[in-house]
């Protein structure tokens, strides 16, 4: 009877212990800043910009505790101390085509070797930042490369799938959704008049002209796929938009304007092109080029 008293006070006591420590942690508790004992509120993923809908569950539930966990952003563009020219290849020559492919001047393959596509992507880049296009890479093409610019805007108000040819520069952009999403290098018309004599239609005749690109503003009509022929030679890939001018490609596209009144492009570019521009799409010619 003596030791059952004992256990039931001892019974007592810890029960009472019990109910004094739950006592001072509620009292502990309503000390607390509201702020730490609310609950964390909930994230609407529905509320979060296009861009982050995606967003992994662990990625949101981390948002709502911790905070925000962001991916680490790519290293900026670090330029090889090295001069490149055609015949160029290694490491540095592939840096140089992924930079340029990322910039959206795009110079054929990445494969480290620096020949004709790679050539036409960096006249194209050094034209739209006011370097010399002579091909070589060396130091202000590189710091270039590290802080481009962008393609001066010809046409601000314009639809943003369009076609920008500044004739000044000798460069094509074409815009789509509002971003310059390809820039190349062309050859446009050499305003040198022309008398030519070609067999057409079963006949000879002769064509004259005076071979400019008129300016203006177009829309692209009808196209060939490969090599088509006209009177005044073979065009590869020829989308048109003014009449019979056309962008298409050409064994030889120079520096300086040399067709008959077409946009020259370069082969690889001509080969992507029916990809990215469709029918009816506008066509803004701006500018003269100053020999």
């Amino acid at each position: 009877m003596r030791m059952g008293r004992h256990l039931g006070l001892a019974a007592i006591a810890s029960a009472a212990a019990v109910l004094l420590s739950s006592g001072a942690a509620q009292a502990q508790a309503r000390a607390l800043p509201a702020a730490l004992t609310a609950p964390a509120p909930a994230t609407a993923v529905s509320a979060l910009p296009a861009s982050a809908a995606s967003v992994s569950v662990a990625s949101v539930s981390v948002a709502s505790g911790a905070g925000v966990r962001r991916a680490p952003e790519a290293p900026p563009f670090a330029a090889p101390d090295r001069t490149l020219r055609t015949g160029a290849s290694g490491t540095a020559v592939k840096r140089l085509q992924a930079r340029l492919k990322e910039l959206g001047y795009h110079p054929g393959s990445v494969d480290g070797r620096y020949g004709g596509a790679t050539l036409a992507a960096v006249w194209a880049f050094q034209k739209v930042n006011g370097v010399k296009p002579t091909g070589t890479v060396s130091g202000r093409t590189w710091r270039a490369l590290e802080e481009p610019r962008a393609p001066r805007v010809l046409v601000p108000k314009g639809r943003p799938d369009r076609v920008e040819v500044d004739l000044t520069k000798q460069i094509m952009v074409l815009y789509s959704a509002g971003e310059a999403r390809l820039i190349s290098h062309i050859s446009s018309g050499s305003g040198v008049p022309y008398c030519e004599t070609a067999t057409w239609e079963g006949r000879t005749q002769r064509f004259c002209g005076d071979a400019r690109t008129p300016t203006g503003n177009y829309k692209t009509t009808w196209r060939r796929d490969g090599w088509h022929v006209s009177y005044l030679g073979r065009l590869y890939n020829p989308i048109f938009f003014n009449g019979g001018i056309a962008f298409h490609g050409a064994l030889s596209v120079p520096l300086a304007p040399a067709s008959h009144g077409c946009v020259r492009l370069p082969m690889h570019i001509a080969e992507m092109l029916p990809d990215l521009l469709g029918t009816g799409v506008p066509v803004h010619v701006r500018g003269k080029f100053a020999r």
